[in-house]
């Protein structure tokens, strides 16, 4: 009898989504709501598209750098802990070595094979050392180049998300014919990108694509009655 082999299945690239997501879900709904609110202010679609610029342009740096920030700031958390470590194994090698025993007795091992298996991988200290900061302290050792590369997914993503509101002002010499024009292809994106995230977050893809479209309708809706007021 033949059997297949098994293959799973798991999404492998979290932390590029997730950069996406920033990206994307603030490119959509902040340059939203400021054409949203503009339209209910100025009758100028030049106003709002150079004001709408201005905003994706020192958004998508903000969001950048802020992404850099994050990353670089977890890769500095990761080599501290990592020193730490190395120098408890040197200092304190019976202390570590039994709250990696813990670690063990945790998942249900048995006594008599507990300490085997400490001594196996404590024999090589930069395996000790790694074993211990991803099951100890729960670290993974981050990419060298996540800093950079997320810096620019969610910057680009935040561009590549603001241009779809403001896509109709450049076309459109009338504010309302543009304002609606934009809310309708806004709202389309807003729900494709909420149910392409879910699809790779969430086990409910529709719930996440309306979720997505409320959220931008809100801000959007809020920013055009708060414009309309004051002017």
């Amino acid at each position: 009898m033949v059997h297949n082999p098994h293959v799973e299945k798991h999404f492998t690239a979290p932390e590029s989504v997730k950069d996406i997501v920033i990206g994307m879900s603030d490119g959509l709904t902040v340059p939203f709501a400021l054409a949203a609110g503009l339209s209910g202010a100025v009758e100028s679609s030049g106003i709002i598209v150079t004001a709408g610029l201005a905003e994706v342009a020192a958004g998508a740096i903000a969001m950048g750098l802020g992404g850099y920030l994050a990353a670089r700031t977890d890769a500095e958390h990761y080599a501290l802990e990592k020193a730490r470590e190395e120098r408890e194994t040197d200092e304190l090698p019976e202390v570590e070595a039994e709250e990696v025993a813990e670690i063990f007795r945790g998942y249900g091992l048995a006594e008599d094979l507990v300490w085997p298996v400490v001594n196996s991988i404590r024999a090589d200290k930069k395996q000790f050392v790694d074993f211990m900061m991803r099951f100890e302290l729960g670290l993974e050792e981050p990419d060298p180049l996540r800093a950079r590369n997320s810096a620019f997914t969610i910057a680009a993503s935040y561009v590549a998300g603001g241009m779809v509101p403001l896509a109709p002002y450049y076309f459109m010499s009338s504010v309302e014919s543009a304002l609606i024009a934009s809310v309708v292809v806004t709202l389309i994106a807003l729900g494709i990108f909420g149910y392409v995230k879910g699809k790779f977050t969430t086990p409910h893809p529709g719930r996440s694509a309306w979720q997505t479209v409320i959220v931008g309708t809100l801000a959007a809706t809020a920013a055009f009655v708060i414009a309309k007021a004051i002017g």
